[in-house]
């Protein structure tokens, strides 16, 4: 089972800034999760949310700002200050971990629609990145993850929904070509008879050793978890 940093080492740092992304790979975590957003510029940015509210000390809509006055605002703590990590900044650093995994999330709804699957694919192909399986796409989205299937047929690409009964994978899988699907391990823990619906599964957001068990135990291939050297310790 692969071990996912989710926003990075984010129970010890600041999520998805350096420092946590920096922490978890130099932990061991064979793999990190991002999410990102468009800017009013077109820059891919590392942010979860549609405002910045919440992990910074200023406040705007993501995508209603530039990256030049997202990076105004510190994203990370008076004793440790974060700027607004840039994917770009992100696939540098992932270099040099040859061997570990980065899944993208990309966010949706939002008014650039599939701009922002186009926008990852070109930060990878600037990076010369593009087509390395270690970089995943993962989306709630099914139109992202048609969009990706449509414009990297060959990149993994990871459907995650929320709480969606067995049939309903069935149903919505062959309209935007998963090769993996995703949910909560409280769904997962409720019904685990939909981790056997598709080939491969991931499971989020996996924080307590009890449960990182069970994923183990269940077979699940993916686990992302706040807590990475936690679950390095508990699933080795």
């Amino acid at each position: 089972m692969q071990i996912i940093a989710h926003r990075g080492d984010s129970a010890a740092h600041p999520e998805l800034t350096h420092i946590a992304f920096a922490s978890a790979l130099e932990l061991g975590s064979p793999a990190v999760e991002c999410d990102v957003r468009l800017t009013r510029d077109g820059k891919v940015v590392c942010l979860h949310d549609a405002s910045i509210i919440r992990v910074s000390d200023g406040h705007g809509i993501v995508e209603k700002m530039t990256y030049e006055e997202l990076a105004a605002f510190n994203f990370g703590t008076p004793d440790e200050p974060q700027r607004p990590l840039l994917l770009d900044e992100l696939l540098e650093l992932m270099k040099q971990y040859p061997d570990r995994h980065l899944y993208i999330e990309t966010k949706h709804p939002t008014r650039y629609g599939k701009m922002i699957e186009e926008q990852v694919v070109m930060r990878l192909r600037y990076a010369h990145l593009l087509g390395d399986p270690r970089f995943h796409l993962i989306s709630f989205s099914p139109l992202a993850i048609r969009a990706i299937a449509r414009l990297v047929p060959d990149m993994d690409r990871i459907l995650l929904r929320e709480d969606i009964p067995p049939i309903g994978w069935r149903i919505l899988a062959p309209h935007c070509e998963p090769h993996a699907l995703g949910m909560s391990i409280e769904a997962a823990r409720a019904n685990p008879r939909a981790l056997d619906e598709y080939e491969r599964t991931y499971l989020w957001t996996v924080d307590d050793p009890e449960d990182m068990r069970w994923a183990r135990d269940h077979g699940v291939d993916m686990m992302a978890t706040n807590y990475p050297a936690l679950a390095l310790d508990t699933v080795s």
